[in-house]
Formats: structure tokens, sequence, C-alpha cells
């Protein structure tokens, strides 16, 4: 370790490389509610996250478990699942009387199409306004689950065992997933609480 009176030891978090402190500064400084949106193996987890003198106050959280609840029965770590939780995200925020945002992506890296986008659209498409160019958000068909279903479509030609392997959840579930797109608007309509 260095001995030189200038040096300085980094914060914990910081040395583990749980915090940036100089990014979560500019975030505070904005004196916007963050929209937090962290990912797990097997889901999205989204906090809506406002600054205090006393330390941080969380206004509202959602993760993808809470689809379930709502008769989501497709993977919970996929773009759909995540769009649709931004949603829910988006709601809980309508609660609280959170109108504006900015994204907080903590250390994950910022790669166009991703999922962390599709939440933050969903949340923009629920009425949260969080600024984030358009051309990040991943497409369509990814977002409502066309792509998965003509890829469960292509592989149970091809290769049922596999096909049966790769969607099991969506089978243990009863859905079959080329009508992923379907169940998808669905549950939109759920959490847009259109009948």
């Amino acid at each position: 370790m260095a001995t030189n009176k200038q040096y300085t030891v980094q914060k914990r978090r910081k040395r583990e490389g749980k915090t940036d402190y100089t990014h979560r500064l500019t975030l505070i400084k904005s004196k916007n509610t963050r929209f937090t949106i962290r990912k797990t193996q097997k889901h999205t987890i989204i906090q809506l996250i406002q600054y205090t003198p006393e330390g941080d106050n969380i206004a509202a959280s959602t993760n993808t478990q809470e689809l379930k609840k709502l008769g989501w029965k497709g993977a919970t770590a996929n773009t759909p699942a995540a769009y649709l939780t931004g949603m829910l995200a988006a709601k809980k925020a309508k609660e609280k009387n959170i109108t504006t945002a900015v994204s907080d992506l903590g250390f994950t890296t910022s790669v166009k199409g991703a999922i962390i986008y599709a939440a933050i659209k969903g949340a923009n498409d629920n009425g949260l306004t969080i600024t984030c160019s358009k051309n990040m958000y991943p497409d369509e068909q990814r977002i409502n689950g066309t792509q998965i279903a003509q890829f469960a479509k292509k592989l149970k030609q091809e290769n049922k065992q596999a096909y049966e392997k790769q969607f099991s959840t969506y089978l243990k579930n009863s859905l079959d997933p080329e009508t992923l797109p379907q169940h998808f608007q669905t549950i939109m309509k759920l959490i847009k609480g259109v009948q």
C-alpha cells in the first residue's frame, strides 16, 4: 500500500465497484427522481429514488416478479418482461405524483437496444418522462415478444427436444411461446387499466 501523504484510500463502495460517486453526485445535483434499473440473472429491478439530506428515499419499487401477480406466464429475464416492468414502475410513480425522472444505470454498460432501455421505454410509454434517445430503444418485435415467438416456431419444427428445453418455463406455465405477443398485449392492457 502507498505511504505517500497525498495518497487517500477510496471509499469502500467505490473499491468494491458498487458506487460511482462522481456520477451519483451529478444525478443528485439534477434534483430529479432517479429511475434506477438493475438487472439480475432472473429479474429486472426498478426503483424510483429521491435524495434527501438524511439519505435516499425509495418512492416506488417494482421487479419482474410482480408481473406474475398480473398473470404473466413468460420468462422474467427477457425484453418483454423488462418493458412491462417499466410500465408498472410508471404506474406506481403516477400514484406518488412523480412525473419526471432521470435514468440511473449504475455500473451497467450502456448498449443500444439493451433490456434496460426496454424498461425506460415502458415507463415513457405509460406516462413517466425519462429523457432517452429513441434510437437506444429495442425494436418493437423484441419488445412485444414477436422475435421470441418466431424463434420458438422455428425451433419446434427443427428440434422438438431443444424446443422443450429452451421454453420449459413457458410450457410449465401453460403458455405456448408462439402466442407470447398476444399474452404480452393482455398484460400491457391490465397494467394500463384498459379492459
